[in-house]
């Protein structure tokens, strides 16, 4: 059976002080661990989250990875950097990433598999723009970005991988699909991973991102094949993420 996870996407919306508080928060409050639980703060701040983190539940990741190992890549952040200081995952893929930093499935494809090459597990973002789920195109949108991945690292690597659906019309606006709308594509995404293989497809997990809030979190949850959410606003505030993360107990 598959666990249940939740991260948190604390994007470029929280300084130093607020980062210690947050982290304090959650600490303190976590309930029993019946699902996993990740945040994944600014690059600057995972040594200090690192540490602070240590001895709990609260797994640390990145909000993204370059696509190299190494080398004259100014500004950029390697995969086996991240290692050092106890990440287990990296957010590949994000839509921010593919708008305002010219993000393709290529270079997705190559920061996927070098979180892979690191043993960093990657939560590969996908999802399509309203115009795309007005014309109808969703599906095709998002197999379009999973098999970019797959065929530059091959079914076997989503082993050691997360999947996040996330709707760019529903990120940061308040829209948020409905239960069924994201069951809908979380099954497809299932189904086309399980045209590879079936076992690595019933395992993974799949997450959904969008305006998730303690308010519609249960309702997600309750959907078959959404195994727990990427969460960016709601989890800024301690009191607001562990309200998500407890819809699991519900």
């Amino acid at each position: 059976m598959r666990r249940n996870l939740v991260v948190g996407n604390w994007k470029m919306k929280i300084n130093h002080q607020s980062a210690q508080d947050l982290i304090d928060g959650l600490i303190e409050g976590l309930p029993s661990e019946d699902a996993d639980i990740a945040v994944c703060p600014p690059y600057l701040y995972i040594p200090e989250v690192s540490q602070r983190l240590a001895n709990t539940a609260i797994e640390l990741g990145a909000q993204n990875v370059a696509t190299h190992q190494e080398g004259a890549y100014t500004g950029e952040i390697a995969a086996v950097m991240l290692k050092d200081f106890n990440c287990k995952y990296a957010i590949v893929g994000h839509s921010e990433r593919r708008a305002n930093y010219a993000d393709t499935d290529t270079t997705v494809a190559q920061r996927f598999q070098q979180a892979i090459d690191a043993d960093l597990i990657p939560v590969l973002a996908v999802g399509e723009l309203l115009e795309q789920r007005e014309n109808g195109t969703t599906f095709e949108v998002v197999a379009k970005q999973l098999n970019a991945v797959l065929e530059f690292s091959g079914i076997d690597s989503f082993k050691n991988a997360v999947i996040a659906y996330e709707p760019v019309w529903a990120i940061g606006t308040g829209l948020t699909a409905s239960a069924e709308q994201a069951q809908e594509v979380h099954l497809f995404i299932r189904q086309l991973l399980a045209e590879k293989n079936q076992q690595i497809a019933e395992k993974i997990q799949i997450l959904y991102g969008g305006s998730v809030k303690p308010q519609n979190a249960e309702a997600l949850f309750a959907m078959p094949d959404i195994d727990g959410a990427l969460v960016g606003g709601d989890s800024l505030s301690a009191d607001s993420f562990l309200k998500i993360y407890s819809s699991f107990q519900k």
